[in-house]
């Protein structure tokens, strides 16, 4: 409906539009996290958890109202008609740019319950969003290089408690797990420097997948594998808002999950380890050829 206007304008209006949608919702869902904070009671949980996945649900509903106002991209999405609003979810999916959220957000809101993400540790200083994050029982991981955990063994022992922390919490009301397998954005320099094993992917890195797999596997219904392509090449957030993002393609699919993954010793188990290893590797294959299927296209 604006796209008409300048492409600063746009993003300046865009920016300003985001900004008040998330004063209005966070200043609700910091009233109702109070109130859990301050009863820490399982019954006021349950009431209160749902209400709060219900505000995140309506702040996303209005993001891609100011995203249908203010931008003009064409949307191509295939795959989330056949997805269930009710029930538990493990869903994996390529990373190139902070504008993948978004992308997520838009496409599976109220298609499947709220996406819930593995944050850095650090992203919990983010203004607002930060403590909605935290709000949401998001969990937050704390990186430790090569060197810390060859150092210190038991620094693994910390993202593992965090994680069966966090499916404990995500098993009592249903919810979407969000992972990007790759662990890190994609860039030419570090797709360069893992020796390109893929044309348009980075390594997958299958620890979390297998943590949130131990925790509650058995209760997903199902891996939904979204593959997220940008013809015109991946945009930053401001390029984002700024209607800068022409095209943006979309594909989901739905995995089962093998019930071997569901109760197998990760961290233990070498020969499970590499099973699990093969099986998200093949699916990192296909998504690989996938996208290059598409940008030709």
């Amino acid at each position: 409906m604006l796209s008409f206007l300048p492409s600063v304008v746009k993003g300046a209006l865009a920016f300003l539009l985001l900004m008040i949608n998330t004063l209005f919702w966070c200043t609700l869902l910091f009233a109702l996290a109070l109130v859990k904070l301050v009863l820490p009671f399982a019954f006021v949980r349950q009431a209160i958890d749902p209400a709060l996945n219900a505000v995140a649900t309506a702040w996303i509903a209005c993001n891609s109202g100011w995203m249908r106002l203010t931008q003009n991209t064409v949307w191509d999405v295939q795959g989330v008609a056949e997805l269930r609003y009710q029930g538990w979810y493990l869903v994996n999916c390529n990373h190139q740019s902070w504008v993948d959220i978004f992308v997520l957000q838009h496409v599976m809101n109220r298609r499947i319950p709220l996406l819930k993400f593995f944050l850095k540790q650090e992203l919990i200083y983010v203004p607002v969003i930060g403590l909605a994050w935290w709000a949401l029982d998001f969990p937050f991981m704390k990186r430790h290089g090569k060197a810390a955990l060859r150092k210190n063994p038991k620094l693994r022992e910390q993202d593992r408690e965090t994680t069966r922390r966090a499916c404990q919490k995500f098993a009592r009301v249903p919810t979407s797990v969000m992972n990007f397998a790759e662990g890190t954005r994609f860039t030419a320099a570090k797709h360069q420097a893992q020796g390109q094993p893929y044309r348009h992917l980075l390594k997958p890195k299958s620890g979390a997948l297998a943590l949130a797999l131990n925790a509650m596997g058995e209760q997903f219904h199902a891996m939904v594998d979204v593959t997220i392509v940008y013809p015109a090449g991946a945009p930053t957030f401001w390029q984002f808002l700024c209607g800068q993002a022409p095209k943006i393609i979309v594909r989901a699919r739905q995995l089962p999950i093998p019930a071997e993954f569901c109760a197998g010793d990760y961290e233990g188990d070498s020969e499970f380890r590499g099973r699990f290893h093969r099986w998200l590797a093949g699916i990192w294959e296909e998504k690989d050829e996938q996208i290059e299927a598409l940008l030709r296209a």
